[in-house]
């Protein structure tokens, strides 16, 4: 009788495997083939070999710098030691180089993907896993738990402004300030928040598209979303023989009823491997990646 019942639970325990496992694979859209869709007169960035994560390009043409009021400042994601912090500098034009201002430590940016600064010290922040400790983040992962969130900080409160994601990826905030993106990775979703002046959020609206979404910029002129995606997520999660797809996907009129989502680059990772991120600047986009080349292109 003990013998049968283990046995049971043996078989119980390898159906829900094998159900998570299904789910798992149809999260990362797993062994999803695309079609060759490239801009004319691409050419790798020289100089850019082991990752060009995140991006993003400045109305004057600034590259990878984020600007408030007349003084630049650059707010990066450090994860020095396997732990979290957010570094600010100050952009010194005179001298064409940074000041360190601070490290930025809390608890709840506990496993920051990305950010978005709305204030010299205020920013929101994605964490992607709600563990830190990497074997259960792993589990987090592939059970699917929507354990992860969004964060805002600055120097007087931080709090959690929204929960609930599917690793929670890219955000950024419409030209006009009054709304925030965030790219929910596994749900392969493009969430719409209104900010409200307390810093809170409302969710208005989710728009589907089919490829994981990581960083997202947004073009200050017509505000437009240009977003990284990764075709196959198996690829980027596992150590698969094959290169990473990649993919750029572009986004208009996303507040209205009827958003127009267009496949801009795709590519089987021959030249590209692991697109995280797109800018565009003045007719070029530029494509960066989790650890491989950054691309240009002609639009």
């Amino acid at each position: 009788m003990a013998k049968a019942a283990l046995l049971t639970l043996f078989g119980l325990g390898l159906t829900l495997l094998k159900d998570y496992q299904s789910t798992y694979e149809a999260r990362l859209n797993a062994f999803r083939e695309v079609e060759p869709v490239q801009p004319p007169n691409c050419k790798l960035v020289k100089g850019i070999e082991t990752g060009s994560e995140d991006l993003e390009i400045l109305p004057n043409g600034l590259t990878f710098i984020s600007a408030v009021n007349n003084t630049v400042y650059l707010l990066v994601v450090n994860h020095p030691n396997m732990q979290c912090t957010v570094e600010l500098f100050k952009f010194q034009p005179e001298e064409k180089s940074l000041l360190h201002l601070k490290t930025i430590r809390h608890k709840l940016l506990h496993s920051v993907n990305d950010i978005v600064a709305v204030g010299p010290e205020h920013f929101y922040a994605t964490n992607d896993h709600y563990f830190v400790d990497p074997y259960l983040k792993s589990w987090e992962l592939y059970l699917g738990l929507a354990w992860s969130n969004v964060v805002y900080y600055s120097p007087n409160e931080v709090q959690v402004v929204a929960d609930g994601f599917d690793f929670a990826n890219g955000i950024n905030v419409s030209p006009d300030g009054k709304y925030v993106y965030i790219a929910e990775l596994l749900t392969h979703k493009i969430h719409v928040y209104e900010k409200h002046p307390n810093w809170t959020l409302t969710l208005l609206k989710s728009l589907a598209v089919n490829t994981l979404v990581d960083n997202i910029s947004v073009d200050p002129v017509t505000g437009d979303l240009w977003v990284g995606c990764h075709p196959d997520g198996m690829k980027i999660f596992h150590n698969l023989k094959s290169a990473p797809r990649s993919e750029v996907i572009q986004i208009q009129n996303i507040l209205t009823e009827e958003p127009k989502v267009t496949q801009v680059y795709a590519e089987n990772g021959t030249v590209l491997q692991g697109s995280t991120v797109a800018a565009v600047y003045k007719g070029k986009m530029l494509i960066g990646t989790v650890y491989q080349k950054a691309l240009c292109c002609e639009l």
